[in-house]
């Protein structure tokens, strides 16, 4: 029947968003905690994209913090990262330790705002920093 159109509410339309960034976001999370299963940078780069490009469609609903959440996750994470890129240089051992504490942390907040969606729970103001 061709009049039969299937309509995705926004709020749903935006949760698929947030679960494929979450996913993506996973999938780099676990990569980087696990020797030798590096994911692609190119994943989280795309789950950035997503993140930027519908931050705005979330304004004014529950989901906007998710969105924040896992932009600032990877903004920090990627600062971390290049704060402690001389460690490596310098001190194998200590680089080695710094950035696997920052994927510990970076897999935590992935998993925290995950388990936060799955809820249907914003993230709390205090938490979004």
């Amino acid at each position: 029947m061709a009049n039969d159109i299937v309509t995705v509410e926004p709020d749903e339309s935006l949760r698929t968003w947030g679960w494929v960034s979450y996913i993506l976001h996973l999938i780099v999370a676990v990569g980087a905690v696990l020797p030798g299963a590096q994911a692609s940078v190119v994943l989280l780069l795309i789950a950035l994209v997503i993140d930027l490009v519908k931050r705005d469609d979330a304004r004014g609903t529950w989901q906007k913090s998710h969105f924040s959440w896992r932009i600032r996750s990877v903004l920090w994470a990627g600062i971390l990262y290049v704060l402690t890129s001389w460690l490596w240089l310098l001190f194998l051992v200590p680089g080695w330790i710094a950035w696997g504490l920052i994927s510990l942390w970076f897999l935590y907040r992935i998993v925290k705002g995950m388990v936060r969606m799955n809820a249907g729970r914003p993230m709390e103001p205090a938490d979004v920093v």
